[in-house]
């Protein structure tokens, strides 16, 4: 397969990848009004996005609007209902599962890697968890990863019109959460280091030129997702405004938090050390419970995967490996400089998604000696997944303390 693919070959993945669209949908669906009480932080994102149908003034200002608004649009859609709450998040979901998909496909060029990597994206429980329920996070990783497939995509084809919808992207994605915004410059980092390596990448591209358009074009769509403020009833956003206001969210941001039962220190993320309930109690009738937690095969497995394709790296300078090992290292190295009073294992969403992919290049290249290994670790991983359903999915649970079936570490109730 030479660098530069012929457009038949990029084409070829389109079934398939609306295939898993529609299955990943179909899958974030299912019962998704259940609970029909706010489950953790939607005790938040729905009366803000409330407020933004009425139009009323500022609320949960720390935040970006677009996340909020997107919420907004499906109740609006759908009524101020729970499915109305979290349908949105269904489509964020199946979009993200669709973009590690591509991404995959486009490092690869190949059927089986990419939809290995679907596989542990659908399985690996955190993208579940977040694509049926009303927070950020599932938003700015829909845009986030999709700006990560354009660039990949980019990378190989080279054109303007990617280059520019990688940007605009990203900037949507920095306007659903501030988190985004380091990979802007991962980006600009990314394309240097690609295009100074071999100048036939990113064909048709100067590099100052292409770095200067990913920033004005990221920032102007970052702006254009504060545009329902400026029709606010009280306190309507301004120009004049517009970057104060960064100011001021930034010190929402970075404000001294009291302690949390369930806060944790980022390296304890990759090992699974303090997930989060983000439901325990009866409702609807019996006793149910969320449960964020990645899939521990998926998401230790994923660590020996990293450290393979960093190894790899070294050894042979494949630039597919550095970009998968970064893509986890990058996203994970984030919170050890983010200034935050207060980390979550959600914080950890984006890396744990984004496993899936060294996970995939790991897997393809042991089936030179294991030919179905691969097959053999998504068995394993759905086989998890259906043990830990039951409190990934708010099932009926058989009582109270029903949580110690799931709960394999005290650290983890």
């Amino acid at each position: 397969m030479t660098a530069l693919s012929t457009p038949a070959m990029l084409r070829r993945p389109l079934p398939l990848a609306l295939l898993l669209f529609a299955l990943a949908e179909a899958l974030f669906l299912f019962r998704l009004s259940v609970p029909s009480i706010f489950v953790f932080d939607e005790v938040h994102y729905v009366p803000a996005a409330r407020t933004l149908i009425a139009l009323t003034g500022p609320a949960n200002i720390e935040h970006p609007l677009l996340g909020k608004s997107l919420i907004a649009f499906g109740m609006l859609l759908f009524g101020d209902t729970p499915f109305g709450w979290r349908v949105m998040s269904t489509l964020a979901g199946s979009v993200t599962c669709v973009a590690i998909f591509a991404t995959t496909w486009l490092v690869t060029c190949r059927r089986r890697p990419s939809l290995v990597a679907a596989a542990l994206t659908l399985l690996g429980f955190t993208l579940y968890v977040q694509a049926r329920i009303a927070m950020l996070d599932g938003f700015m990783l829909a845009f986030l990863s999709s700006a990560i497939a354009m660039m990949a995509w980019t990378l190989r084809r080279g054109g303007w019109w990617r280059w520019i919808a990688a940007a605009v992207l990203l900037g949507l994605a920095v306007g659903c959460k501030w988190l985004a915004a380091p990979y802007v410059a991962f980006a600009a980092a990314a394309f240097i280091l690609f295009k100074r390596a071999d100048p036939r990448r990113f064909p048709g591209l100067p590099v100052w030129l292409a770095l200067a358009v990913l920033g004005i074009v990221s920032l102007l769509a970052y702006f254009a997702t504060f545009a329902p403020a400026f029709f606010y009833q009280v306190e309507p956003l301004t120009l004049a405004r517009l970057i104060p206001f960064q100011f001021d969210m930034f010190e929402r941001q970075t404000q001294v938090l009291p302690a949390h039962a369930y806060q944790s220190n980022w390296w304890t993320w990759p090992l699974l050390i303090r997930p989060i309930w983000y439901l325990y109690e009866p409702v609807d009738g019996t006793q149910r419970g969320i449960l964020l937690i990645g899939n521990p095969l998926i998401m230790w497995g994923g660590l020996v995967a990293v450290a393979a394709c960093w190894i790899g790296w070294v050894r042979n300078g494949s630039p597919r490996l550095f970009a998968a090992a970064w893509l986890w290292t990058g996203s994970l190295a984030i919170w050890a400089v983010i200034p935050k009073s207060l980390g979550f294992y959600y914080y950890y969403f984006p890396s744990s998604v984004f496993l899936a992919v060294p996970l995939a290049l790991m897997l393809d290249h042991w089936r030179s000696r294991w030919r179905h290994i691969d097959l053999a670790f998504v068995a394993a991983a759905l086989a998890l997944a259906i043990y830990f359903l039951p409190v990934l999915s708010a099932a009926p649970l058989p009582d109270g303390g029903a949580f110690r079936y799931w709960t394999w570490f005290s650290t983890w109730v």
